[in-house]
């Protein structure tokens, strides 16, 4: 049995658990886009000290990303997985022994949870999303992308819960105070999901497994909670209770699936 919590979701800082309901639990960190002593703060919120985290995956190198990964990983001796293009983004850094390479469509077997990576569309070095299971129940985790290719889709089928980013609202980034150049990029084929795009997605995945969709990565700016949740209620069909969207300070609570 799987459950995840996001401690906190947009452009000042992205990190999301994953725990698998065994005896004992096992815990993934995915990103860690953080400043170490709110970090520790969020993991005391949610009843976890860092000795509790068993792995990290990192996306890609983007600041909200990546945050205090190396102090964490160093402090507490936690092994971490990025890609080679991500660790060669931040400086190629020593690890201490604890790095280990992601690949795309490469199965990363944690023993009571499996990882599988993919490459997604995003001016990074190598990003990656991935998709979490310990064998019964999925988890897809897909944020920062400009477009979802046929190769992101084929990573997401068959999701019991997807945190999913909904970044913009097309006409609020339209208006916004952003610069030409930065819209574009936000807006562009590399950059981030607007709410529509995002539910595009969603709907083209949808099944009768589905059981949460956390609207993810929300511009503070150029989107509203309200907003994301409606397209998404109106593209899925669904209980207005079956979304859940991330504050970026706040998270989400656990959810189980």
């Amino acid at each position: 049995m799987l459950r995840f919590k996001s401690l906190g979701s947009g452009s000042s800082g992205n990190a999301t658990l994953v725990q698998v309901m065994g005896t004992p639990p096992f815990r993934l960190l995915v990103d860690c886009g953080l400043g170490l002593k709110p970090l520790l703060y969020r993991l005391a919120a949610a009843g976890l000290q860092p000795d509790d985290i068993h792995a990290v995956f990192i996306t890609h190198e983007h600041a909200d990303h990546i945050g205090c990964v190396l102090a964490l990983c160093l402090r507490w001796r936690i092994p971490v997985w990025m890609s080679r293009g991500t660790h060669a983004a931040i400086g190629s850094p020593n690890f201490g022994g604890l790095l280990h390479i992601a690949r795309d469509g490469e199965t990363i077997d944690l023993g009571g949870m499996q990882l599988t990576p993919f490459t997604v569309p995003h001016d990074a070095r190598e990003p990656l999303q991935l998709s979490c299971t310990d064998g019964s129940a999925k988890l897809g985790i897909l944020t920062d992308l400009g477009h979802a290719t046929a190769h992101v889709m084929a990573h997401l089928q068959v999701c019991d819960a997807l945190l999913l980013e909904c970044n913009h609202d097309s006409e609020l980034l339209s208006q916004s105070s952003y610069p030409s150049f930065l819209k574009r990029r936000v807006s562009g084929r590399y950059g981030h999901l607007s709410n529509v795009a995002a539910g595009n997605i969603a709907s083209a995945i949808t099944h009768s497994r589905l059981k949460y969709l956390v609207a993810a990565h929300l511009s503070t700016q150029n989107n509203r909670p309200e907003l994301a949740h409606g397209v998404m209620l109106k593209a899925l069909g669904c209980q207005r209770s079956d979304i859940v969207v991330a504050g970026a300070a706040s998270g989400t609570p656990w959810l189980q699936i």
